[in-house]
């Protein structure tokens, strides 16, 4: 069990429009994006910090190019009037943007991430932030990816993508917890 402190903040990644586009294919925790909504309103009825990511691709043909409605935060997941919006270009949060800044600018918070997918700008963006030294946990039920192949083709599942990603980061780079075990006072 978790509880939240003063400066806790909640850190939301990447959940944009472009997830939805079924070219992606098969993806585990189809509940992600209610648990993240669940997760925001808590927050916001705590008053507590919380910071939205999107990902701006460089590649004029992406699904993650600012001027596309793909680009677009998920409707339940959208930013309240000021809430803070990060845009990033690679997979960090922190790499040119004020993340890290603004994260030292409450002290030593309790930073709580969720979003998509855990492999990629999740797992990226939470080793940083332990790296960086701060208190970092990782909602494992409000995270999601998709089937991947390795380098010989083979398939792997969505679900031990999700599982193996959150069990590298748990203990080294953050706490991998659940949203049953926060508690909000």
């Amino acid at each position: 069990m978790v509880e939240l402190e003063v400066n806790s903040v909640l850190v939301v990644i990447d959940v944009q429009k472009a997830w939805l586009d079924p070219s992606l294919g098969k993806r585990n925790n189809p509940d992600a994006e209610r648990i993240i909504s669940g997760l925001i309103s808590k927050f916001r009825e705590r008053q507590k910090k919380i910071i939205h990511v999107r990902h701006d691709s460089l590649h004029p043909e992406s699904i993650f190019r600012e001027g596309k409605s793909t680009f677009e935060f998920m409707d339940e997941v959208s930013p309240a009037p000021g809430e803070l919006v990060i845009t990033k270009h690679v997979n960090s949060a922190f790499i040119g943007t004020n993340l890290e800044d603004t994260l030292r600018k409450l002290g030593d918070p309790l930073v709580f991430y969720v979003g998509l997918v855990t492999d990629h700008c999740v797992s990226t963006t939470v080793r940083m932030s332990g790296n960086l030294g701060f208190r970092s946990y990782v909602i494992g039920d409000a995270c999601a990816t998709f089937d991947r192949r390795d380098s010989t083709g083979r398939l792997i599942p969505a679900i031990e993508v999700h599982k193996v990603n959150l069990a590298s980061l748990d203990g080294e780079f953050a706490h991998v917890v659940n949203s049953r075990d926060l508690i909000f006072r």
